[in-house]
């Protein structure tokens, strides 16, 4: 094992690192704890650079957040900050590089295990933090396509995850999947990840509202998708509000190029929230008639309360003779075209249960080619010219009528 690097005048924090780490490590007590790499070169007197930094500056903060900010970035080294402070230290530790926050007080597996992430990084000489493996938008606001159904088992997650796949799989590093379905939302489930954050982390406070610290939150996917799951606690669900994730939204776009929305079924406080930010709608509705008939007033809803995207996309799931409906009979009830057709396959239930999105599978699956297309269509609209995407109906004539 590589060396870690110890700085504190506390002789606990030094044990409790070696707890955890073993015996490769060294430790120094300056008096003045180094703020810059140069001052640090000093202290160590020629020792090797660690593979992780471990630093315990008291209330010397400001010189510890310097120095881990040329660690992480200059020398790509990961850094543990040692506190008891840390929600206080969280925003301005993450902007510095710092990967953890542990308390001095803390049990020897907490160390551990925050060590072990940190040196995790050095696999591969991925050694920076994630917030430069996402690049920044090169011009404009990126779109956020939103995926909605009036009711609930009708795939609507099944297409929202493929879709975001599809899209990063595409252009990688360019798609945010933000799972806004506050209580039941299993985004994380369908794609197979373990988030240490969550919406509820995101939303609150000024994180939501920081593009660099809001980056270190995300979960990437191994398709190169970047993910917002969502809460993993009923309670702690509650407590975001429709305003916060409109403000998580906005960050957000300034980051990405599409940011895909999994939203709750119907039309609550935080759908409409994100509708009102909402570029493309993506409406899913299985072949059934409660499921096209939810569709229908969910259409009518939009237009009562003046909520009119131009750019709309209808999915119809579960496409098959045996339900006695067909393609035709939807669009004569919801007065519109279907645009995406997806049948009825052993295929979807599979994928969901491994956590494999059938985008990054089976791509000659008749469901998979169906998502493509979906992938496809949503890909041009973002890439055609923007001519007023929203109209909003007073009760009087829309915007280009006459």
């Amino acid at each position: 094992m590589s060396p870690a690097l110890v700085i504190s005048p506390n002789p606990q924090v030094v044990g409790l690192v070696q707890q955890a780490w073993g015996p490769d490590g060294y430790a120094i007590a300056p008096l003045r704890f180094p703020a810059t790499m140069a001052a640090l070169m000093q202290e160590l007197q020629g020792a090797p650079m660690p593979e992780v930094a471990v630093l315990d500056p008291g209330d010397q903060i400001q010189a510890a957040l310097s120095l881990a900010t040329e660690l992480s970035a200059t020398a790509a080294i990961p850094v543990v900050l040692v506190s008891d402070q840390g929600a206080e230290l969280a925003l301005p530790a993450l902007r510095a590089g710092v990967r953890d926050i542990v308390s001095p007080y803390g049990r020897p597996e907490e160390m551990r295990q925050a060590l072990q992430r940190a040196a995790a990084l050095n696999a591969g000489r991925v050694q920076q933090p994630m917030v430069n493996s996402v690049p920044p938008m090169a011009t404009g606001q990126g779109k956020v396509i939103t995926v909605a159904s009036p009711k609930g088992g009708v795939g609507k997650t099944t297409v929202s995850t493929n879709l975001a796949v599809g899209l990063a799989m595409r252009e990688p590093k360019s798609t945010v999947l933000v799972d806004i379905d506050l209580h039941f939302g299993d985004v994380a489930s369908a794609l197979n990840i373990n988030p240490e954050y969550t919406l509820p982390d995101m939303a609150h406070g000024p994180v939501s509202r920081d593009s660099v610290a809001v980056k270190s939150y995300l979960t990437e996917h191994s398709s190169g998708l970047f993910v917002v799951p969502g809460s993993e606690s009923p309670a702690a669900a509650d407590t975001v509000s429709a305003k916060e994730i409109g403000t998580l939204l906005q960050t957000l776009t300034g980051q990405f190029k599409y940011v895909v929305v999994d939203t709750a079924p119907g039309l609550g406080e935080h759908t409409l929230a994100v509708l009102d930010q909402t570029d493309t709608l993506v409406l899913v509705t299985s072949l059934d008639v409660p499921g096209v008939r939810g569709l229908r007033k969910e259409l009518d809803t939009l237009r009562d309360i003046s909520i009119v995207l131009e750019s709309r996309v209808v999915v119809l799931n579960f496409m098959h003779p045996s339900r006695g409906l067909t393609a035709a009979d939807v669009e004569a009830t919801i007065g519109r075209k279907v645009d995406v057709q997806l049948p009825q396959s052993n295929s979807v239930p599979i994928s969901t249960n491994q956590g494999v999105p059938l985008l990054q599978g089976n791509g000659r699956d008749p469901v998979a080619k169906q998502l493509r297309s979906l992938v496809d269509l949503i890909a041009a609209e973002q890439t055609a010219p923007v001519k007023g995407h929203r109209f909003f109906d007073f009760g009087g004539k829309k915007e280009g009528q006459r």
